[in-house]
């Protein structure tokens, strides 16, 4: 990949600017001025030497974040995540260009692992272009990198994981009740936020999960696997809990329906029209060792069209009760297309309730407040980083205009939409070359 130029100064001109602050309105028609990655005016006179941009008739919102991302990364395929497999190599570019092509300018690694240090670097250091990344460490009570089967062991991985180096610590689905009490407690002491499921031994007392600064919920479907029942009183009853709690959640919407789709007929992974963009070592696994086809059958799949259904009173339930959501995708997983499956994402929670103001919101001021890198990202003020996206239509009227992307600011530089259009149709072309390739199948590369 041929990284564009980087400009000191730029004048985006004539732009209509969506800033998602709060209670703010659009400015119509007029200039931003960016200098040395930050925006440094709305409005006013533009610099001899900037460059010139055109925004005529087109609108400016900040960067996208998507809050649950699972990244390819040199090393283990997946060590903990999805599965243990042979050690593989990826183009970190052709990964990162799928969000920035997207205009996802943040992305929240759930499973964090030493390689995605070095990921991060590289776009840090502007050998890659692509989002900025926050790790969690994922803690479990079984088969994971971090393993906690007593407070004291949840305590120590907690202290271990901020000593390498990792902002967040992931909660998952196999701890124990204590365990999972001491990891929290543990985090808020060591200044790390919790983010994470609800594991499966609070079953039955879904309200003792809810302690002080468990933060984020990381499915709506961790909700589902703990009702007896899937109405709205259930709903209704968990985002009670979330908010007394002060617990934010990420509804996840775009991974049940993927998964739905995915039971019915490998056709939902086939018929993606992002698929080919995607290593062909995965769309093989995506295809012959697909966990949600496998075993498949007309009760799972009602299964799975009712957890969705539940998923959308819950996202009203917490609408109504005033619970903060932020928008996640689990990038990375069968189906799940890095970058695109956001705006899926956006379009899903607008289907649910949300308004296409709210439903940006997640996706930029509310998931940054939550990072707590709201003075940085998340709005378009002056004095934070320039992590752009413009747009060729108001996705204020329609929430599928964010899919109109006429350029991206990222990391200093413009990336308009004719670069971003050849830098896929050649990654499309390269992985075609080599599809089905024996070095690009699942079972051989991990003798499953």
């Amino acid at each position: 990949m041929n990284l564009p130029p980087e400009f000191k100064t730029i004048a985006l001109v004539n732009v209509n600017v969506i800033p998602m602050t709060e209670n703010s309105d659009v400015i119509e028609d007029t200039t931003v001025l960016i200098v040395d990655n930050k925006i440094s005016a709305i409005g006013g006179g533009i610099p001899t030497d900037a460059e010139i941009i055109d925004g005529q008739g087109k609108w400016l919102i900040p960067g996208l974040i998507d809050m649950h991302v699972h990244n390819l990364v040199d090393g283990n395929i997946g060590d903990s995540y999805p599965t243990k497999g042979a050690s593989y190599f990826f183009d970190n570019q052709d990964i990162m260009l799928l969000y920035v092509a997207n205009g996802v300018t943040t992305a929240f690694e759930l499973t964090g692992r030493v390689e995605h240090f070095g990921q991060r670097n590289e776009i840090i250091q502007g050998d890659v272009i692509g989002p900025r990344i926050a790790l969690a460490a994922l803690i479990d009570g079984d088969n994971a990198n971090r393993v906690a089967t007593t407070p004291s062991e949840g305590r120590q991985a907690v202290r271990i994981a901020k000593g390498d180096g990792y902002e967040f610590i992931k909660v998952y689905s196999r701890l124990n009740i204590e365990t999972f009490k001491a990891i929290v407690d543990e985090a808020d002491k060591q200044g790390l936020k919790v983010v994470g499921h609800i594991p499966t031994s609070f079953k039955g007392k879904t309200s003792e999960a809810f302690v002080p600064h468990f933060s984020l919920v990381a499915h709506a479907e961790e909700f589902s696997k703990q009702a007896n029942y899937y109405t709205e009183e259930a709903a209704q009853k968990f985002a009670e809990l979330a908010k007394k709690n002060n617990s934010w959640v990420m509804p996840n919407l775009s991974n049940l329906v993927r998964i739905a789709a995915q039971g019915r007929s490998l056709d939902a992974v086939r018929d993606l029209p992002s698929l080919k963009y995607v290593h062909p070592l995965m769309q093989d696994k995506w295809l012959t060792a697909n966990q949600y086809y496998e075993g498949t059958s007309t009760e799972r799949v009602a299964y799975f069209d009712t957890l969705v259904d539940f998923h959308i009173q819950l996202v009203k339930a917490f609408k109504e009760e005033g619970v903060p959501m932020v928008a996640g995708t689990d990038a990375g997983t069968s189906g799940i297309v890095w970058g695109f499956s956001l705006h899926d994402e956006l379009a899903l929670l607008v289907d649910a309730g949300l308004t296409t103001e709210e439903a940006l919101a997640s996706a930029t001021r509310l998931a940054a407040t939550w990072l707590e890198v709201d003075d940085k990202l998340g709005t378009i003020e002056t004095g934070k980083f320039a992590d752009l996206v413009l747009l060729d239509a108001n996705p204020l009227e329609i929430i599928d205009n964010t899919r109109k992307i006429a350029g991206v600011f990222v990391n200093g530089r413009w990336i308009h939409a004719e670069y971003i259009e050849a830098e896929l149709a050649e990654l499309a072309k390269k992985n075609s070359a080599n599809l089905g390739k024996d070095e690009f199948s699942w079972s051989r590369v991990t003798g499953r």
